[in-house]
C-alpha cells in the first residue's frame, strides 16, 4: 500500500471517488488495487460482475486514483498492463456552495435519466464546436460545476482547460 495522500483542491474531483465506493464492485476493485499490481484479467478474475472492470479502471484513471505499469512478461508471452492504487489517505481542501455540491453528489450517485440528456446535449454541442464549458451550462441552464462534474462522470467526455472534449470511446 502506497502511503501518498490524495489532496481535492477542486469538488469536482469528488465525482470519482464517490463513483467508486458508491459501487460494491468498484469498491472491491479498488480494495484489490490498493492490495497489489493486479492486471484486468486478473481483476476480472476476482469480481461477479466481469464488464465492470473495464469501467472501473477507466473511472479510476480519470480520477488519478491508479498508477499503471508494464508486467515483465514470461518469455513468449506478450507484455500486459498492471494497475495498482496511487492513494491510501484522502484530504479536502475547498469550498463550494451548497448548490454545487449537491449537483456533483447526484451528479456521482445518481442513476437519473434527466443526466444522460444532459450529457447527450452537451456531446451534441461539443460535436457542432461548442467546448466552453462555459458557454455550455449556460446554454443549457446549468452551473460550470455541474458541466465539469458530468465530465468526470462519463468515460468519453473530458476538460481541457475552460474546454470540453470528447475521448475515444472503446466498445
Amino acid at each position: 500500500m502506497t502511503g501518498h495522500i490524495k489532496i481535492l483542491n477542486d469538488p469536482v474531483e469528488l465525482v470519482p471517488l464517490l463513483m467508486t465506493f458508491n459501487n460494491a464492485q468498484y469498491k472491491k476493485i479498488y480494495e484489490l488495487l490498493n492490495k497489489s499490481w493486479m492486471t484486468e484479467e486478473e481483476l476480472s478474475d476476482q469480481v461477479d460482475d466481469v464488464a465492470c472492470v473495464g469501467e472501473c479502471l477507466k473511472i479510476l484513471k480519470k480520477g488519478n486514483l491508479i498508477e499503471e505499469q508494464w508486467r515483465m512478461p514470461e518469455p513468449g508471452q506478450k507484455p500486459m498492463r498492471e494497475f495498482r492504487t496511487t492513494y491510501s489517505k484522502f484530504r479536502a481542501n475547498f469550498q463550494c456552495s451548497m448548490n454545487d455540491i449537491g449537483d456533483l453528489l447526484h451528479i456521482a450517485i445518481s442513476n437519473d435519466e434527466h443526466l444522460r440528456s444532459v450529457v447527450d446535449l452537451l456531446e451534441a454541442e461539443i460535436i457542432a464546436g461548442n467546448t466552453s464549458i462555459g458557454d455550455l451550462s449556460r446554454k443549457h441552464g446549468v452551473s460550470p460545476i455541474f458541466v465539469k462534474g458530468l465530465a468526470k462522470r462519463i468515460p468519453y467526455l473530458d476538460v481541457k482547460g475552460q474546454g470540453m472534449v470528447l475521448l475515444e470511446r472503446n466498445p
